[in-house]
């Protein structure tokens, strides 16, 4: 077969074309993206109560109560944060329990951190996943807003499991994906090898202030 400079020339054309078309196809995406808009929440007021509820790392393993995120959070948002923190609890365990501390303090706002210990001890992470979804039903059910902290994973896979995302989609609601991910990664921002440090509940509350603020809950 005879390559000559026209078969060249359309072989380069079809190839830039494309090239285009993906070049295309990866711009509108990335466009997409950009103007996918975060979930939207209503003010909160200044009377309101926020409900923190989770295992040790809301509770504040590791530091003073004074130092735990909940109380750092209250502090900067100038609203009673109550600390729902239980440590060692699983997320079946805080599923069970999550009604009566709803009861009892009526809520406009829910900050909801779970499963980290299911995770830890390579319990079931589907049954974890429907606990967590259980937890942030039970709460919108109410019309309390929910605010999901996603966990990530104690071992080389650091990562936050999925089902923290998709759970966040569905309900339409914030998570906060990073910055538990970020000080597990880092030893100057825990106390031991899975909680933080003062530092560490400091940046968790300095994250869920930005988070707040993105979805028009703080002004």
């Amino acid at each position: 077969m005879m390559i000559t400079r026209k078969y060249v020339q359309t072989l380069r054309s079809g190839a830039g074309l494309k090239w285009k078309r993906l070049f295309l196809v990866l711009t509108l995406g990335l466009m997409m993206s950009a103007c996918k808009t975060e979930p939207k929440q209503a003010p909160l007021p200044a009377e309101a109560r926020v409900l923190a509820f989770g295992d040790s790392l809301t509770y504040g393993a590791g530091v003073l109560p004074e130092e735990s995120y909940p109380a750092q959070l209250q502090a900067l948002i100038q609203r009673q944060v109550v600390n729902g923190g239980v440590s060692g609890e699983l997320s079946g365990d805080g599923l069970r329990r999550l009604p009566i501390w709803l009861d009892e303090y009526e809520p406009k706002m829910l900050i909801l951190c779970h499963g980290a210990n299911d995770l830890l001890r390579s319990l079931s992470e589907e049954k974890a996943a429907e606990n967590v979804r259980a937890m942030v039903k039970m709460a919108r059910d109410r019309g309390i807003d929910v605010v999901l902290i996603a966990v990530p994973k104690f071992g080389l896979m650091r990562a936050p499991p999925t089902f923290y995302e998709d759970i966040a989609r569905d309900f339409d609601i914030p998570v906060e994906r990073y910055v538990l991910n970020d000080i597990v990664r880092n030893s100057a921002l825990r106390s031991d090898s899975v909680h933080p440090n003062a530092e560490g509940y400091r940046l968790i509350a300095q994250a869920l202030v930005k988070r707040l603020q993105v979805s028009g809950a703080l002004q």
